[in-house]
Parts: structure tokens; C-alpha cells; sequence
């Protein structure tokens, strides 16, 4: 494992990073534990781990705030559950799927990055669209490893269906119960008790977590749309580089 002194402010930047959209940094905490040394069996479990914690404290904030529209979104968060804990279970996808997704996401950030403000006028999406990307964009985070935000949050501001912090709010939610069913479907799969987790677990948590807050908080009250949507495009393209990196 790399020195612990690099490797917490890594983590924090990474939470800050993410939590400000909205997002809790799955796939950053995963190149950073490759780069740290960590087993491949060790790496998935410790993200998603990270990954509750900051997801957990911004579907806080942002309930808070009053950018949650749970009876909207409802559909889309329950149906992502059962598919993301399918997606832990089953085997990651191979290298031509995982271009594909990257290339998509490029994609998505091109169109954010053209896109810097939020529309005059939103769309509400129907049961069986929410349902249906629920269930595809669960699947994909359990796949990845992560909580699925970076497929979500691009998908609600193209569509318009929800505005820039409405999206950051629903993809908290969305990655909090992914994350949970991810790692319930990464036990069953490995049919044994996570692998140890190492001693600074804590350090890593409340450095994440302390982090994540205050990325949350300048999400939610402080930072301009258009400079969320420019951090969003950022996200999704370090996601994306993280998808065409060899495992």
C-alpha cells in the first residue's frame, strides 16, 4: 500500500471533487487504491465502503437544501436496487463493453459542457421511462463497481427531467442504495466475508466523509450552474478514462 501520508489527500480531493456534484467518487477511489497497491478482491469492497459514507452525508445535505424530488424519482431509485445487486453478483463486463460506456460518457460531457445552463422548462419523464432507466443504469453500477451516479446525473440534465442540483440530489440517493446493494451482491458472489480491510479505514473515512461534506455544501448553496455542470463534465470524463484504463 502506497505511504499513508499521499494517499488521504488524495482520497479528500477525490470526495470534494465528486460530492459537489452530487456524486460520492467510486471510480476515483478505485484508481486511487490501484495506484495505492491494493488487490484487485480488496479494491471494490474499500470504494464502495468510501463510496456510503459520501453518498450518505450528500443525500443529507441535499434533502436539506429542499433539491430531493423523491416522489418524482421514486420509480427510478427503487428499480436501480435489485439491478444493481444483479450487476455485484455477475462477473465485470468485458473490455469492448467498457469502451463503449466510456465513449458514451464522452459523449455526455461534450453535450454538458455545450449545455451550462439549466432549461426554462423541465420535462417530467413517465413510470415506465424511470422504471426502465432505473433498472439499466442499477445494472451498470453494480457492474462498474460503482454507485452509478456518473450514468444517472447525464441522463436526467439531457433529458431534462431535472435541473442541475434537483440531478446531483437524485443521484445521491440513487448511489446510496446502489452502493449498498453492490456490496451485498459482491458478498454473495465471493460466498465468504469481505476480504480484511486495511488499518487506516477509519483515517479514510472520516477524511472522506469531512470532505465530501464540504463539497456537498458548496454544491448545494454556493456554486453557480454553470460551474456544476463544467465539474460534472469533469467527473464523467475521469470516469471515463477510469472505464478505457486496463484492469
Amino acid at each position: 500500500m502506497a505511504p499513508f501520508p499521499w494517499l488521504l489527500p488524495v482520497l479528500s480531493l477525490v470526495a470534494f471533487l465528486y460530492a459537489s456534484v452530487g456524486h460520492a467518487g467510486a471510480s476515483g477511489y478505485v484508481a486511487v487504491f490501484a495506484l495505492a497497491g491494493l488487490a484487485p478482491l480488496e479494491i471494490r469492497p474499500l470504494a464502495l465502503v468510501l463510496n456510503l459514507v459520501v453518498a450518505a452525508q450528500g443525500c443529507w445535505q441535499f434533502q436539506r437544501a429542499g433539491h430531493l424530488p423523491w416522489p418524482l424519482f421514486r420509480p427510478l431509485v427503487l428499480a436501480g436496487l435489485p439491478a444493481a445487486f444483479l450487476g455485484g453478483w455477475l462477473a465485470l463486463p468485458d473490455p469492448w463493453f467498457r469502451r463503449l460506456l466510456a465513449l458514451v460518457l464522452i459523449g455526455s460531457a461534450g453535450r454538458l459542457l455545450q449545455e451550462r445552463r439549466d432549461p426554462p422548462l423541465l420535462r417530467i419523464p413517465s413510470r415506465p421511462q424511470l422504471l426502465v432507466s432505473g433498472l439499466g443504469l442499477g445494472l451498470l453500477a453494480g457492474l462498474s463497481g460503482t454507485g452509478g451516479g456518473v450514468f444517472l446525473t447525464p441522463l436526467l440534465l439531457l433529458a431534462r427531467w431535472a435541473s442541475s442540483r434537483q440531478a446531483a440530489a437524485v443521484s445521491s440517493l440513487f448511489i446510496l442504495g446502489n452502493s449498498v446493494c453492490g456490496l451485498a451482491g459482491l458478498v454473495l458472489a465471493q460466498r465468504r466475508a469481505l476480504p480484511p480491510f486495511p488499518p487506516g479505514l477509519p483515517w479514510m473515512v472520516l477524511t472522506v466523509l469531512v470532505a465530501g461534506f464540504v463539497g456537498t455544501r458548496l454544491g448545494t448553496h454556493h456554486l453557480p450552474v454553470a460551474w456544476l455542470r463544467r465539474l460534472l463534465a469533469l467527473v464523467v470524463l475521469l470516469a471515463a478514462c477510469k472505464l478505457l484504463a486496463p484492469t
